[in-house]
């Protein structure tokens, strides 16, 4: 079971036996992950007169009525919708299904300590994912005429702390200005983190990340000619340690939601050997 794909000069073949599944499965009712302190995802038999959907309880089969919010209650994609007024929907957005990839693990940094920079509400003391960081961590893969068009970033260290962790008033790793900038450069179009947010999570709602990355003006909750609607950003991943860094072929699965963003399974299968 092979896949190939051309990086660069080289061809590579992906084996797709070998499936690396780094979304974090939804446990209704369960420990999950959750930003700003929203409600838990949560699910419950639905109910109609004398039809109850739980065998549990005598009912034929079972049916429930889950309610979540993709943003905060789990892995989840979303597309430039997310801060402009027009409701622009991932479905639509996400044309493809597969992605040249590289994994890199990043040792986040005092943001006092680096030579980058954040506009919003930043503290010396936040932990950071710096320019220096992910060109340290992409440079074997970017010689040449190489070109991965996503990008998986796990954060150190690795704790499956983050299979349930509540991000709430601490503030997590995000992406410095100039770290989102070379992104941006490197023409990585789909950004994969194991973080509630690729900015700031408490930064004053200007999401300045994310309109580097979609090129949303400053500010601005209006597409302009250059916007980048064909861009995606997946949160709240999991990336097991066994996974090694390096190139994968990306399999980026969402629910079919037409939503700015959507519950979704990113899954990495790894360089044939």
């Amino acid at each position: 079971m092979r896949i190939t794909h051309r990086f660069g000069e080289t061809e590579l073949e992906f084996d797709l036996s070998r499936p690396i599944d780094v979304s974090i499965a939804m446990r209704f009712g369960g420990p999950q992950p959750n930003a700003y302190g929203v409600d838990p995802a949560v699910s419950k038999a639905c109910e109609y007169g004398d039809l109850v959907g739980d065998t549990r309880r005598g009912g034929g089969c079972n049916f429930e009525q889950v309610t979540l919010i993709p943003h905060c209650n789990g892995t989840h994609t979303e597309c430039v919708g997310h801060i402009t007024d027009e409701r622009i929907s991932v479905r639509d957005c996400l044309r493809g299904a597969f992605f040249p990839a590289a994994l890199i693990s990043v040792s986040p940094e005092k943001l006092a300590e680096t030579s980058d920079s954040y506009p919003n509400q930043a503290d010396g003391d936040d932990p950071v994912i710096t320019a220096n960081g992910i060109s340290e961590g992409l440079e074997e893969y970017l010689s040449g005429d190489s070109r991965i068009g996503a990008l998986v970033v796990r954060t150190l260290p690795n704790s499956k702390d983050k299979l349930s962790k509540l991000y709430t008033n601490d503030i997590p790793p995000y992406f410095t200005t100039e770290a989102m900038r070379l992104i941006d450069r490197l023409g990585i179009d789909h950004l994969v983190c194991d973080l509630p947010s690729i900015d700031r999570l408490h930064d004053g709602g200007k999401l300045s990340n994310h309109r580097i990355f979609w090129k949303v003006s400053e500010g601005s909750s209006k597409l302009d000619p250059n916007s980048r609607k064909d861009r995606s950003v997946t949160e709240l991943i999991y990336a097991p340690n066994s996974a090694e860094d390096g190139l994968y072929l990306l399999n980026l699965q969402i629910a079919p939601f037409h939503s700015d963003a959507a519950p979704s399974r990113p899954v990495l299968f790894p360089v044939f050997s």
